[in-house]
């Protein structure tokens, strides 16, 4: 099974007119992640960056100055998700700047049977919240401290380890220096373990003392002590 964990960032909140600036995801296959990335800064074509937006993700025009713009990269990022599912976090955000993005250029929408959404699986597992990216992060000890600010790459990295868990546990260390291994790769040794009786008994652990100790206790206590059920359960 093959998924994308992406994220976007933007000029803005409405993908009507606003434009995606920063474009990034990793690849899972059957949840470990492969080492394959996308990541693309992107020239927004003329729209201006909304200063709200800006504080949140810190990129400036004159950090576009010079990048590529969508249609230099559409194809690449539709070659890098193709058959796979995609995972963002509030996802219809993202889907709704990409399908955006596609149809200027007349390209088809990415359906919406592709895509989960961990922000809706977490309301349902922590329908209490928050469940934000970083207090998920906090959540299951995701490792969120270098995120001062949204970065689409490194918050695919971060949601990518926050998945696993949503879904049921950690599989593997989400690195991406993970190396994803084939059965033919794989060998199994068989060994062969004898196990033979100690020629010289273990001394004791427990001392005379405190085996007198205990045996007083047992009688103190009298016939319902536990001891008692054991000492009979060894004799049957």
């Amino acid at each position: 099974m093959r998924e994308i964990v992406f994220d976007t960032e933007t000029t803005g909140l409405d993908w009507r007119e606003d434009r995606v600036i920063e474009l990034g995801g990793i690849e899972l296959v059957n949840r470990f992640p492969t080492g394959r990335t996308f990541h693309r800064y992107i020239n927004p074509q003329g729209r201006q960056i909304n200063p709200e937006a800006q504080a949140v993700h810190g990129i400036s025009m004159a950090d576009l100055d010079g990048k590529p713009t969508f249609p230099d990269i559409a194809a690449e990022f539709l070659e890098f998700i193709d058959g796979a599912h995609l995972i963002a976090h509030n996802a219809s955000f993202d889907i709704n700047f990409l399908n955006a993005e596609f149809g200027r250029l007349g390209h088809p929408e990415v359906e919406q049977t592709r895509v989960i959404d961990t922000l809706a699986i977490a309301k349902r597992k922590h329908p209490m919240g928050p469940n934000s990216l970083d207090a998920l992060c906090r959540r299951y000890g995701v490792d969120n401290s270098h995120r001062t600010k949204h970065g689409a790459l490194l918050d695919s990295e971060l949601l990518a380890e926050v998945y696993i868990e949503l879904i049921g546990g950690k599989q593997a260390a989400l690195s991406l220096d993970t190396f994803v291994a084939s059965a033919e790769t794989i060998e199994i040794a068989t060994v062969e373990i004898t196990v033979r009786q100690r020629p010289v008994p273990l001394a004791p652990r427990i001392s005379e003392i405190e085996f007198e100790a205990h045996a007083a206790l047992v009688k103190e206590i009298g016939e319902k002590a536990v001891w008692m059920k054991l000492a009979e359960g060894n004799r049957a």
